[in-house]
């Protein structure tokens, strides 16, 4: 197998300008770069990373670790977090955990089945010598899965981390159910019926704070009645609706958008109009909500945002940088997207 010292040989150039062109630094001329990676193409070299990290007090690799890539949201910041390490100079290596495809969703709220599958992971990305850990939340929740006793830094992304030695970056729910009620109540309507996910979830609880600090702030009364839960699921969007129309509501706020796509399949079948008989947002802005008729009003959550800020914490911890608040959870914030689901009263 041929050698960086061989390639310098080949290239009449020093063996450690082959090694800073392998790592990405540009401190030499344009020509020789060009002449070094060329040469490297032709003879098919791939570097021994993990040779050199065993070399090297660190390795420059970050392990990312997602609970299952299949999951919402997961590719995004995934993709986000790899960009950004890149651009610093720190390769990655993704490790997919599958649990969705293995269990469903019952593994959830399970930590023993996550930590059988998890700890072993781990145990192999430090074999490696990662510098640090990037953990992918295939689902926001309360996660302690995450062994308490690890030799490097790491963040969790989509998650709430139960050691506050691992910092958090989650959407920042409430702020964004808020704004979007905020921008129904200004429409005029005062009658606004919410269809929630499961009730238990994290999602759930923090935008239903957000409907009813905006009710709030617009003393408008919070009635009970006008709240029903579903299961994330375009069939439970549907099935809520009938009630929330005997109830009296002008305007539907789903927790997510394919709820409002079966709020918006119960209103065509009563040959109802959306944004003029009932007004209807959702959340997430999924290609979906985009294709809509008419396009729904829905709030954007900023997924890249999240993998960027979980990296840049990351790799900030690893270099000795600030920037995670005391309480260790940053909240990424949502953008409302405004279309034609939303109508005056």
């Amino acid at each position: 197998m041929i050698t960086v010292k061989e390639i310098a040989q080949i290239c009449k150039v020093s063996p450690s300008t082959v090694s800073n062109i392998l790592n990405g630094r540009t401190n030499m001329s344009e020509e020789t770069r060009q002449r070094v990676l060329n040469t490297i193409q032709e003879i098919g070299y791939q570097p021994n990373f993990f040779a050199q990290s065993m070399r090297k007090q660190n390795s420059r690799i970050i392990s990312i670790i997602t609970e299952d890539l299949n999951q919402f949201g997961m590719a995004p910041i995934v993709e986000a977090a790899m960009a950004y390490c890149d651009d610093h100079e720190y390769r990655t290596i993704l490790m997919n955990l599958r649990m969705y495809d293995k269990w469903s969703d019952t593994w959830f709220d399970d930590e023993e089945k996550l930590k059988k599958v998890l700890d072993p992971v781990v145990r192999e990305a430090l074999s490696i010598r990662v510098d640090g850990l990037l953990y992918v939340a295939g689902h926001c929740r309360v996660i302690g899965s995450l062994p308490e006793d690890l030799s490097i830094p790491a963040v969790m992304a989509y998650g709430l981390s139960r050691n506050e030695r691992y910092p958090s970056v989650i959407i920042d729910d409430e702020k964004g159910s808020y704004d979007i009620m905020k921008y129904v109540i200004a429409k005029g309507h005062r009658k606004i019926g919410l269809i929630g996910g499961v009730e238990e979830n994290l999602h759930t609880r923090s935008r239903l704070l957000g409907y009813q600090k905006a009710l709030f702030e617009e003393n408008i009364l919070y009635n009970p009645f006008w709240v029903r839960y579903g299961d994330w699921t375009r069939q439970s969007g549907y099935r809520e609706t009938e009630y929330l129309l005997n109830e009296g509501v002008t305007a539907v706020f789903c927790m997510n958008d394919p709820m409002a796509a079966g709020v918006y399949d119960y209103l065509y079948e009563k040959k109802l109009t959306v944004g003029k008989d009932i007004s209807v947002v959702g959340y997430d802005n999924r290609e979906l909500s985009g294709y809509m008729t008419p396009g729904l009003t829905t709030s954007q959550i900023q997924l890249r945002e999240i993998g960027i800020r979980a990296a840049e914490i990351l790799v900030g911890s690893l270099e000795e940088k600030a920037g995670v608040p005391d309480s260790g959870i940053v909240k990424i914030p949502c953008r409302l997207i405004e279309r034609g689901s939303v109508g005056g009263t």
